[in-house]
């Protein structure tokens, strides 16, 4: 498919719309004209937020209105996500029925195709460092298109559009080998721990597919990476190729780190000089590096150093990504997408240096069956670093049951007294009698449904 036959078809229908990743394609293609409907099981605020823009979406599969209102497979453009099951009735309705029909990573990639694209991989870190590129572009006044995998903070959407001819800043998702499709001119690689073994089945099989995405970057192209990975293609001739770490040898890496009140001041080393005193917009020493990453993109597009400066520090961050939503003197309470055991572990150590001496208490939700399973002993030893975890049962996601596999097989190896195995419905009672210094949720599943209510609980309870 091209993007001219993209652009000669009226209607874009997308499977799975309320998607994070699909609802920033809806956005692109309501800027562009087009009638955008689609279907979801649930009903979310962000399903919401496409309504009030212009989409028209339902949340139970529905034949008889595709075929009242989509009768001509010449005139519809069905996007679907992996997410989505394959006997899925209306997926299969489009497939047998000669429509148009593809995933959402092959319309990145022919969105992409002809453009100067900066495309962000990593099992984790992705959603934090695009949405800081974007948003640097956007300061620095380079005109960007973004598709991002999380809320910016700084422009209340994941699609930031600005037309034809711009840079466009994509997240580069390694699941499925989705980021395949695509073909940047630069690409970031910020980690490439072992996920998604369901797909892969090794990590040496995921590490392979990292290395075919950097082979993809256009000749004359770059390279930004985070110092010490070991992936072999760095190692090989090719793409001009750049190091970030957030202290060691790199090209680029942070020095003089002051702690200012859970925000961070640094300064920044760089091939030509120090960027002295960034100060960072949002908190968590973990941002610190992921900020790095962006200053390194920064840097390769002749940004200038005040314009990093003030892109850093004015910086507000992505919806659940280290997202303070309470801190007062007597609680904090931040919530996290963290759902890998290097991003719990990395959450964790982050909230401890930010907050010293603090209690802190961790609700986390495991997300996927095949994840749990494949890292139980991973998820227990990070959890392990909590004062006390409420562990709740499976996300299930795209998943069925895989027998034998539950949130007890990482709950009996948790390495901790206070800790308690219960039900998502469970928690607003079992909130409602604790008292927590510091409060996370983390996960990537549904979890997120929670964070208003124990937000409105705990802003009416004196703790």
């Amino acid at each position: 498919m091209s993007r001219e036959e993209i652009h000669s078809v009226e209607n874009i229908y997308l499977i799975g719309i309320g998607g994070i990743g699909m609802s920033a394609l809806a956005r692109y293609f309501l800027l562009q004209g087009k009638r955008v409907a689609g279907y979801d099981r649930v009903s979310t605020r962000l399903t919401d937020d496409l309504i009030r823009e212009g989409s028209d979406i339902h949340f139970s599969a529905d034949l008889a209105y595709i075929k009242e209102n989509f009768p001509d497979p010449g005139n519809l453009i069905v996007i679907y996500t992996p997410a989505v099951p394959n006997d899925h009735s209306e997926l299969v309705f489009f497939l047998e029925g000669g429509y148009r029909v593809v995933k959402r990573a092959e319309m990145l990639g022919i969105l992409s195709r002809g453009e100067r694209c900066i495309a962000v991989a990593g099992t984790h870190g992705k959603t934090t460092i695009s949405t800081m590129i974007a948003h640097l572009l956007k300061v620095s006044g380079i005109p960007c298109n973004a598709f991002l995998g999380g809320i910016s903070k700084n422009y209340r959407t994941n699609a930031i559009l600005n037309g034809k001819g711009a840079w466009m800043v994509l997240e580069a998702d390694e699941y499925d080998r989705s980021f395949l499709h695509l073909f940047p001119s630069i690409a970031v690689v910020s980690s490439c721990d072992p996920d998604h073994l369901d797909i892969y089945g090794t990590a040496e099989k995921l590490e392979e597919a990292f290395c075919d995405f950097v082979g993809q970057v256009d000749a004359g192209g770059q390279v930004v990476y985070r110092g010490g990975l070991k992936l072999s293609c760095f190692e090989d001739n090719g793409p001009d190729k750049h190091t970030y770490l957030l202290e060691g040898d790199a090209d680029y890496s942070a020095k003089n780190i002051r702690n200012r009140g859970g925000y961070y001041r640094f300064d920044v080393t760089t091939p030509e000089g120090i960027i002295p005193d960034i100060d960072l917009g949002i908190p968590g020493m973990i941002n610190i590096e992921n900020a790095l990453a962006a200053v390194s993109v920064g840097k390769l597009l002749d940004v200038s150093d005040d314009q990093i400066r003030e892109a850093m520090s004015s910086f507000l961050g992505v919806k659940r990504r280290f997202d303070v939503q309470i801190q007062r003197d007597d609680m904090v309470y931040i919530d996290d997408y963290a759902h890998h055991p290097r991003e719990l572990e990395a959450c964790i150590s982050s909230v401890r240096a930010n907050f010293p001496g603090k209690k802190i208490t961790g609700i986390f939700q495991p997300h996927l069956y095949s994840r749990t399973r494949d890292f139980a002993d991973g998820f227990a030893e990070s959890l392990s670093a909590l004062d006390e975890l409420i562990l709740l049962d499976i996300y299930p996601a795209r998943e069925k049951p895989i027998e034998g596999v539950s949130s007890k097989m990482i709950f009996d190896k948790v390495e901790i007294e206070k800790k308690i195995l219960i039900e998502k419905q469970q928690l607003i009672t079992v909130m409602s009698e604790r008292e927590p210094e510091l409060l996370l949720t983390l996960g990537a599943g549904d979890i997120d449904q929670l964070v208003e209510p124990i937000v409105e609980m705990y802003s009416k309870k004196k703790v």
